[in-house]
């Protein structure tokens, strides 16, 4: 059984691989909120482990076996985000510290029953993909809001999960995935984006939202 500390090294290793598929000691640490050294000699731990490659100055890599262990904890963890939506009422500005506590602790078969219960669902409650049983996930969309050009049409994909107060805002807004979104202003040289949102209320017309805010947006069905 690994410790709880080796999964969350895994999780990270994985979340922030986007930009390429070595993960640098010191992004590792300031996603962690740990030593840069503390973390340098932890990898070194999961080298041993056969969980990780790791070559100084050129970052960390997971194995298949350390990509297996990561990808069931996050399993783990969507599920436990989307059951405590869906089945206890939960906000969604707040499953994910709740999930962070609850995905090392639950057995094998509470994981099964979850998932039945859900219906085998493919996406948690912020539109990330649910890793399934076999390890198999579908690619995120990482085009983001603030990339439409004015005109563009699409559908909320997912948006960022790790900011209870940015969440509470896209709640608010009518930001979830599915929701259908044109971009009506984007300069470039300014701060912020314009979009209307199509939904059950009807068109929500000029929106604004300040740039970083827009980059946490993910869409997909991009002019489709």
């Amino acid at each position: 059984m690994l410790s709880e500390s080796v999964q969350n090294y895994l999780k990270a290793i994985y979340r922030l691989r986007e930009d390429g598929p070595r993960v640098s000691t010191n992004a590792l640490a300031e996603r962690l909120s740990i030593s840069a050294a503390s973390v340098t000699g932890m990898v070194k731990k999961l080298a041993e482990m056969k969980l990780v490659d790791y070559e100084p100055y050129q970052g960390v890599q997971l194995t298949s076996g350390g990509e297996r262990v990561a990808l069931e904890i996050i399993r783990h963890h969507r599920l436990i985000e989307l059951y405590l939506t869906e089945a206890m009422g939960y906000p969604w500005d707040r499953v994910h510290e709740e999930a962070e506590r609850l995905e090392h602790a639950i057995s094998e078969e509470f994981e099964d029953r979850i998932s039945i219960i859900l219906g085998d669902p493919r996406f948690d409650p912020h539109g990330d993909p649910i890793p399934a049983k076999d390890g198999s996930v579908p690619r995120p969309s990482r085009v983001t809001l603030a990339e439409m050009m004015p005109g563009d049409t699409a559908r909320i994909a997912r948006v960022r999960d790790d900011d209870p107060v940015f969440l509470r805002t896209c709640g608010e807004l009518g930001l979830r995935p599915t929701v259908p979104v044109t971009m009506i202003e984007n300069i470039r040289d300014t701060d912020g984006v314009v979009i209307s949102l199509s939904g059950d209320q009807g068109v929500i017309d000029r929106i604004r939202l300040v740039r970083d805010f827009a980059d946490k947006v993910y869409v997909t069905n991009l002019n489709d």
